[in-house]
């Protein structure tokens, strides 16, 4: 295995208890305690932080369709393990990730009847916990159907509560905060604002196989409520003997959120040996003019992805150091409503004007890599039916990364994006492409719950409401302070395709729609929205001639480590991380509406080194709403007694490369 290791292994000390009494978990370094339990039939836990109540007494089990398993319950025996090890990523926010927990299998034994068991499993880390239902074989429990879960998540107060509606199409909506007892149904992760020093998060990990959980508020008490088949089966149980974890991070602040790795470790190891082929590359693509309707995907006078168009991209991508170039409307199928005949798309097929093998060799000559672009229009089947020739072709091509896109609310056969069924498309697709060498980028995909660990060929997914929406959105564009929410609930997931870097906001098609942002936030997004893949969004054009464009060029993809020095909610995020392999560093920082001033100290910094700090940030009368691009770009020497002062504009941000001089 190259790259994917263990480097420290605690040994296993196990137990089994057979008493009927409440079994306890707590964390590696004590400071938070799972309590287990049987209470007239019914199943439940509890997590507490000290002496302060995280999650009160919830519960747990099934509603099956023959046979619920949810209150005849008694305790059978607790078996109990622990693991600290340290693993490597072939690329991510970190090098390592420390895994260190200690794990509390518990068995629920019907009392009567068929006395089935059903077992959980709870792990403790010391920046939360973490349960997940495992269905062992028996008699009664062979193949079956969950028709919905008793699982509760009861909240100690009515905490102010970042979600977005349960079934927004492609999650693509505007993080609201609300009371918690005033929400609806939400789609995970949310992110809770317990008090001044408790911040939670509660989401999915490891999400496979089954259906995506959303939760249902009643009062302060959150239940688990599932993506349904088009029949009304929740999750059809067969091979997959487990359900997702149910993950709660817990933080003292808002930035611990931010830093928590629980979802990752959650995950399986990778099941990719040679991780050699997973390079991700930052990239520019036949996109924004696409979106601001100046090109068209179909064939005809304004059609975008021609020969010649996509070689100008690519001479400027070499020109730039940028490895790839993103054609959309290459193929056979955009001509009709793809929406509703997606079955048309063709993924090797095409268009005349688009020299698909001849653009492949020429990109190669320039050292740059083709992504191919596969909109589905949600006709899974078809796309399925063409996955291994298509991704033939690609792998043969020396194409490298495929882009895909469900633009429908439903599936095949009218099932939803987000059951079960559509949870089998996607790993399929992940699957497939991993056999080939191709690394997807995800577009209205599945909430992503961590599998970036157990596929690491899956290198982003958008599943949020990106970039595009300050193209088209008739209500003029994304919030202001909707990047200064989303690492705090979809980015716990995955990497984001947000496609940051536009630095012409006129758009003619719907006057008023751009980024609600400055051009320094614009900049800020590469490190504070994490992806390995950062595309440079705007029209190459734009670019050219505009010294903010250097950013971009330098600005790395892969990180040594990560550290939030300022965070708080859906207001300002400051993220500062080491390049992999170098003495560089990096800093994003954004706010809201609110103009702020914030200091940096540069505390971490080598202390026997100095450095040149290079530091793109909002210019005199940069405002958002008025005045998105005055930047001011400034060098001077630092080291680790340096603090910076960083006066982000309304709506604004900062930008800072800061270069080792010993290296």
């Amino acid at each position: 295995m190259k790259k994917i290791f263990v480097i420290a292994l605690l040994g296993l000390i196990s137990s089994v208890q057979l008493s009927a009494k409440d079994v306890k978990l707590t964390s590696p370094d004590g400071s938070l305690t799972v309590t287990v339990g049987v209470d007239g039939g019914k199943a439940w836990y509890q997590v507490k932080r000290g002496g302060e109540t995280v999650i009160g007494r919830s519960a747990l089990g099934l509603v099956l369709k023959d046979g619920d398993l949810k209150d005849n319950f008694k305790m059978g025996k607790t078996t109990r393990s622990s693991l600290d090890e340290s693993w490597g990523q072939p690329w991510g926010e970190e090098s390592m990730v420390r895994n260190h927990y200690n794990e509390m299998q518990v068995t629920l034994q019907e009392k009567g009847g068929m006395k089935r068991r059903l077992g959980v499993t709870f792990r403790a880390f010391d920046d939360g916990v973490a349960f997940r239902y495992e269905f062992p074989r028996q008699p009664g429990l062979q193949d079956f159907v969950i028709m919905d879960e008793a699982t509760q998540f009861a909240l100690p107060t009515d905490a102010p509560t970042w979600s977005i509606p349960a079934l927004t199409a492609y999650y693509e909506g505007i993080y609201t905060r609300e009371p918690l007892s005033k929400k609806g149904k939400m789609s995970g992760p949310i992110a809770l604002e317990v008090n001044d020093s408790l911040y939670m998060a509660i989401m999915d990990a490891n999400l496979t196989d089954y259906s995506t959980m959303n939760f249902a508020p009643s009062g302060t008490t959150l239940t688990v409520d599932l993506v349904p088949w088009q029949n009304g089966d929740k999750v059809r149980v067969g091979d997959t003997r487990v359900s997702p974890w149910r993950a709660i991070i817990i933080g003292h602040r808002a930035a611990d959120i931010l830093l928590s790795r629980m979802a990752l470790n959650l995950n399986e190891p990778s099941k990719i040996y040679d991780t050699d082929w997973v390079k991700p590359t930052k990239y520019v693509g036949i996109w924004w003019a696409l979106q601001k309707q100046r090109w068209t995907w179909s064939q005809g006078d304004r059609h975008g992805a021609t020969t010649q168009n996509t070689k100008r991209y690519i001479d400027f991508a070499a020109r730039h150091g940028l490895g790839g170039v993103l054609v959309e409307g290459w193929n056979y199928g955009w001509d009709t409503d793809w929406t509703k005949h997606g079955d048309g798309f063709s993924f090797t097929r095409a268009y005349p004007d688009y020299d698909l093998e001849g653009l492949c060799r020429y990109a190669a000559e320039r050292g740059v890599r083709i992504i191919a672009h596969n909109e589905t229009g949600g006709a899974t089947q078809n796309y399925e039916n063409q996955l291994e020739e298509a991704f033939t072709l690609y792998e043969s091509l020396g194409i490298n990364t495929v882009k895909t896109g469900y633009v429908n609310s439903h599936f095949y056969n009218g099932e939803l994006q987000h059951s079960q069924w559509g949870i089998q498309h996607f790993r399929k697709v992940i699957e497939t492409a991993a056999r080939h060498h191709l690394m997807i980028v995800n577009h209205e995909g599945a909430m992503p719950s961590g599998i970036q660990r157990t596929w690491p060929n899956l290198i982003a997914t958008e599943s949020m409401r990106g970039q595009e929406y300050n193209a088209f959105d008739r209500q003029g564009g994304n919030p202001p302070y909707h990047e200064c929410i989303l690492p705090f609930t979809r980015g716990l997931g995955g990497p984001m395709d947000f496609t940051p870097g536009i630095m012409e906001y006129r758009n003619d098609a719907v006057p008023g729609t751009r980024p609600q942002n400055t051009l320094a936030h614009q900049l800020a997004e590469y490190v504070v929205i994490y992806s390995p893949g950062h595309m440079a969004a705007d029209e190459i054009e734009n670019y050219e001639h505009q010294p903010a464009f250097k950013f971009i060029e330098d600005v790395p993809t892969n990180w040594q480590c990560t550290l939030v020095p300022h965070a708080a909610m859906g207001q300002y995020v400051t993220y500062v991380r080491q390049e992999r392999g170098r003495d560089n560093w990096y800093v994003g920082s954004v706010t809201d509406a609110q103009a702020r001033d914030l200091e940096l100290a540069l505390d971490f910094l080598d202390k026997d080194h100095r450095y040149t700090a290079i530091i793109y940030e909002d210019g005199p009368d940069a405002d958002y709403r008025t005045n998105p691009y005055p930047l001011t770009i400034r060098r001077l020497d630092v080291d680790r007694n340096t603090v910076l002062h960083l006066h982000l504009a309304p709506g604004g941000g900062a930008a800072i490369q800061i270069l080792c001089q010993n290296s």
